[in-house]
């Protein structure tokens, strides 16, 4: 039985590993931090947990918690999680970090977009954890950069395309949509329920922190530099992001022809589901699930793929992706608790 921790429980994403770990058949949740609600049971504050589990959310140092536990999640916000993953990789223990602090392999991109890094000596070491791109790698890992929400559904849109050099990467077009909950659960003015009910609004226009992320793992993919018009909606909804992504063809294909790539590319991959011709997902398809969904058309007035993209932000765009991170790193089966269907209606 592996002994997992989370450190930095309160919020969304601390929660939601929370409740998935704890039907988790090879997992024992030995520790929730939590420095504001320390001492309190967690089903205080989430009253889903009632009779679900009798963990208490505890202050504790990184020391206290490696000698309780073989993972660690770091569910911390950005800038934090480097200050503790070098301690718990120094005892051994396995992180999985929630935060953006070692997406980017270059320290000087990330010091644009964030601030100073001060754990500079593990960026080369850590794993992007988008597992259907880096398998094999996050097997070996002790240390796995979860991906951001937006980025995943970006990148796992695009993956086929670029791989096999079909777009021009110099013409990509990202128009995402998240739930409200991609903002976190601190509060905010802007994530207020008057503020987005009945709303739908465009926000960091063109300075998103997810762009170089998004850039990063595309330009690996197309094999060259590429720069990316991202720009993020909010959406007055709790849950998911949908992404429709556009792209120029640098060859002469049919929808059906994408369609075959995506379905080869992906044959083997448990949480991808390719939509058939004509068909577009949408975000109530994947709630509360750890799915893709993908559906794409090929506008042959403009030549253009468009390609659409969803997942729940939540689930796919964090805390599930960090448990099939986790069962990789453990020797696990990669889907072990995370075989929930989405949550329809």
């Amino acid at each position: 039985m592996i002994k997992a921790a989370i450190y930095g429980a309160s919020g969304y994403t601390g929660q939601e590993l929370l409740r998935i770990l704890l039907r988790h058949g090879g997992v024992e949740v030995t520790a929730a931090t939590s420095r504001r609600y320390a001492g309190r049971p967690v089903a205080d504050l989430y009253p889903a947990f009632t009779g679900q589990t009798d963990l208490l959310f505890e202050e504790a140092s990184p020391d206290q918690i490696a000698a309780r536990c073989d993972v660690v999640f770091l569910a911390l916000p950005h800038e934090v999680s480097m200050a503790v993953a070098g301690a718990f990789l120094e005892r051994g223990v396995k992180v999985v970090d929630l935060s953006a602090d070692f997406r980017l392999r270059d320290e000087t991109v990330y010091e644009r977009w964030y601030a100073p890094h001060t754990a500079r000596e593990y960026l080369q070491e850590a794993v992007y954890g988008l597992t259907e791109l880096y398998r094999d790698a996050v097997r070996k890992a002790r240390l796995v950069a979860n991906p951001g929400c937006y980025p995943t559904s970006v990148i796992l849109g695009l993956a086929p395309l670029l791989r096999m050099k079909w777009i021009d990467p110099d013409s990509i077009i990202a128009d995402s949509k998240s739930g409200v909950s991609g903002a976190g659960r601190e509060p905010v003015v802007n994530s207020l329920f008057c503020e987005v009910d009945e709303a739908f609004k465009a926000y960091k226009v063109g300075q998103h922190r997810h762009t170089p992320e998004i850039e990063q793992e595309l330009g690996a993919l197309a094999g060259t530099k590429v720069t990316v018009s991202f720009t993020p909606h909010l959406l007055p909804l709790s849950r998911g992001i949908l992404s429709t992504i556009y792209a120029t063809l640098r060859e002469e294909v049919t929808t059906a022809d994408a369609l075959a790539l995506y379905e080869s590319f992906y044959r083997n991959e448990t949480f991808i589901r390719v939509y058939k011709e004509g068909a577009f997902p949408n975000v109530s398809s994947v709630r509360g699930s750890n799915f893709c969904d993908i559906g794409l058309t090929v506008d042959g007035r403009t030549g253009r793929v468009i390609v659409v993209s969803v997942i729940d932000n939540l689930i796919k765009g964090a805390s599930g992706q960090a448990v099939q991170n986790m069962n990789l790193m453990c020797g696990l089966p990669e889907d072990e608790g995370l075989r929930m269907m989405p949550l329809y209606p």
